[in-house]
């Protein structure tokens, strides 16, 4: 039985826990780093590396034949801290970055949907861009009560692409899914679980215990059952796919347009922006 090459990824520190198959642990822990290349110190954020491996690594778990699970988690202040500006302003100036990103956010969204293995994710803090994609399509998705949920996009001067289209109407409501992407608000994990956003939400300090145990939970069950449960229930996430792919696609023909550039700055500068209204 090979294993892939995890020692490849540089943003995500990965390790093994849980109960064991053939004397393997099943549970594969994926903790974004907020540490080194893939964070700013306190948050993890996902830079041209980052973006790029949260995108990757599950093909490599769904390869890997001694992974039942998959937890993914954050690390320092929170669960994600959003785009890094540096690659936003690549992807705004160079049509070589802006096509590969594209590509990236594509597969990021369908190599989770598309992932055999069920996926666990505990957001707590702030829970922003690529980690919240994987964080709110995780199979089960366990916020603190305290996290702080935001789809920035517009926020920026882009249309909410990503997750966005396809799966928020279909976890809260096209109402709620309207009101939070175009206001950019923030949500508590507790209100989160209220509208239906997220799985569970508990208590900040029960966040990973409630996670590991959730996924030792799924890695004990018959694997075949909950992988054919998974894949089944996630045809309401692949038909909902033109809906992702047009969202995809305006979010990206955005960032070549002259909004995003006074999203990049405003948020440089940490000031409100101005899109064309007066004062």
């Amino acid at each position: 039985m090979n294993s892939p090459d995890y020692s490849r990824y540089q943003t995500l520190e990965i390790t093994r826990r849980g109960p064991t198959v053939n004397g393997i642990p099943c549970v594969l822990d994926i903790r974004m780093r907020a540490d080194g290349p893939g964070g700013n110190g306190k948050l993890p954020t996902a830079g041209h590396e980052g973006h790029w491996e949260l995108s990757e690594i599950w093909r490599d778990v769904g390869r890997d034949e001694s992974v039942n699970v998959a937890v993914l988690r954050g690390s320092g202040m929170g669960f994600s801290g959003g785009g890094d500006l540096a690659l936003v302003q690549d992807m705004a100036t160079d049509f070589g970055v802006r096509t590969r990103v594209w590509k990236e956010a594509r597969d990021l969204v369908y190599n989770v949907i598309n992932c055999d293995k069920p996926i666990v994710s505990a957001m707590h803090g702030p829970a922003v861009g690529a980690g919240l994609v994987a964080g709110l399509l995780a199979d089960i998705s366990i916020a603190a009560k305290s996290a702080k949920i935001v789809d920035g996009h517009t926020r920026l001067g882009v249309a909410a692409g990503d997750h966005a289209a396809i799966v928020w109407p279909l976890l809260c409501g096209l109402a709620k899914a309207k009101y939070y992407l175009m206001l950019c608000d923030p949500i508590s994990g507790e209100e989160a679980e209220r509208i239906g956003l997220v799985s569970l939400a508990v208590d900040d300090d029960a966040l990973l215990d409630k996670a590991y145990e959730v996924a030792d939970r799924l890695a004990a069950g018959s694997t075949s059952a909950i992988r054919w449960t998974k894949y089944s229930l996630n045809n309401w996430l692949r038909q909902a796919g033109p809906a992702f792919d047009t969202s995809l696609a305006l979010e990206f023909m955005g960032f070549a347009g002259p909004d995003v550039r006074e999203g990049v700055a405003s948020l440089r500068e940490r000031r409100p922006p101005r899109y064309g209204v007066d004062g």
